[in-house]
């Protein structure tokens, strides 16, 4: 099911517009929806009007809050910069590299009551920044706007974005009549189990024409199913505008399988992957993605994808991932225990880490 936080409709252009005239850079989804012929900036989720004038007073507040000093401190492994209020409490953090941000904020709890009693209650929100981080970028035009526009914003984020997808999410559809929200399946059925290879535009039942130049086409079979590299795209890239590739090179923006992410794709390496069970936990925040390799006699590359959520109830590595058993996205433990951290089939199986 989904955070016990309701969500807002309204689009966050007029903030990105901003955003981008005081940074310079482009932080809009360059993919084009063919059918509608529309950029695609950011798709935020519900909510009325009486919840939006609400939020608009939550965030004057937390801009006035922002207008103090912050304190910023330098930290590795990874290398990042964590924003401090005048109090000392941690206000967000910032990794080179990487346009993911973690956010402090309200607390929320996630949960999938069908297939795990476990739930992932966090502070954490995580938005993305217009630009990748680097060090001294405090300095920078673009940073105080931002950081201000953010604090205390709780329209929905990544993991609000990747709730939107497990088992029991009611559809919901956009001004063009298009169902953006709802109960995925991980593909259609077969001899041989569920197929892989649904991407987002397969959920979504539309064409798509990505940047690097290549185009696709939607498979009718495959209309509302994403495989576990297609989930990532569809949070990430589709939701939250973050740029996709069509293929599996290298370059600006998300490729397409598990593997090109984490060996070819953008980001911090929160985790490298070594050939071995990862468990360098502490390195992890939520929002980052996770690799797995469930075969390894397929070879040593990673086959299997996620994000990470957090610690759950249980004091465990939880993550979220789109797979064959649960048929479709998941943070539940049909299948396999989705955490890192015990000697499930996951757990064995994670390799690495990355933050987009």
């Amino acid at each position: 099911m989904r955070s016990n936080h309701r969500r807002s409709r309204s689009l966050r252009t007029a903030l990105l517009v901003a955003v981008i005239a005081v940074s310079g850079t482009t932080a809009v989804y360059l993919a084009r929806q063919d059918q509608a012929q529309t950029d695609i900036t950011v798709i935020s989720a519900h909510e009325g009007a009486a919840r939006a004038s609400e939020g608009t007073a939550r965030r004057s507040e937390g801009a006035a809050r922002a207008s103090k000093d912050y304190t910023f401190e330098r930290i590795s492994d990874p290398a990042r910069t964590l924003v401090r209020a005048a109090s000392g409490a941690l206000v967000a953090t910032f990794t080179d590299d990487a346009r993911s941000v973690a956010v402090q904020g309200p607390v929320r709890t996630f949960t999938e009551p069908q297939h795990t009693d476990a739930s992932v209650t966090t502070t954490v929100w995580v938005r993305l920044a217009p630009q990748p981080w680097r060090a001294g970028a405090e300095d920078e035009e673009w940073f105080r706007p931002w950081l201000d526009s953010v604090i205390d914003d709780e329209r929905p984020d990544i993991l609000a974005f990747a709730m939107d997808y497990v088992i029991g999410t009611s559809d919901e559809r956009n001004e063009q009549d298009l169902r953006y929200i709802g109960d995925a399946t991980f593909g259609p059925d077969s001899a041989e189990g569920r197929l892989e290879a649904s991407d987002f535009y397969d959920y979504l039942g539309v064409p798509w024409s990505f940047p690097d130049g290549v185009t696709k086409s939607a498979t009718p079979k495959r209309y509302g199913s994403v495989d576990c590299s297609g989930y990532l795209r569809l949070v990430y890239g589709y939701r939250a505008g973050y740029p996709l590739r069509g293929s599996n090179t290298a370059g600006e923006g998300l490729p397409r399988r598990a593997w090109a992410m984490s060996e070819l794709g953008p980001g911090a390496q929160v985790i490298a992957d070594t050939g071995q069970r990862a468990t360098s936990y502490t390195r992890l925040q939520p929002g980052d993605l996770v690799f797995f390799n469930l075969d390894p006699y397929d070879g040593p590359q990673v086959d299997h994808s996620g994000i990470y959520l957090g610690l759950d109830s249980d004091g465990h590595h939880r993550i979220v991932s789109s797979r064959e058993l649960a048929n479709g996205p998941t943070l539940g433990d049909y299948g396999g225990k989705s955490l890192l951290d015990q000697n499930g089939l996951y757990s064995k199986a994670f390799r690495a880490a990355k933050r987009l």
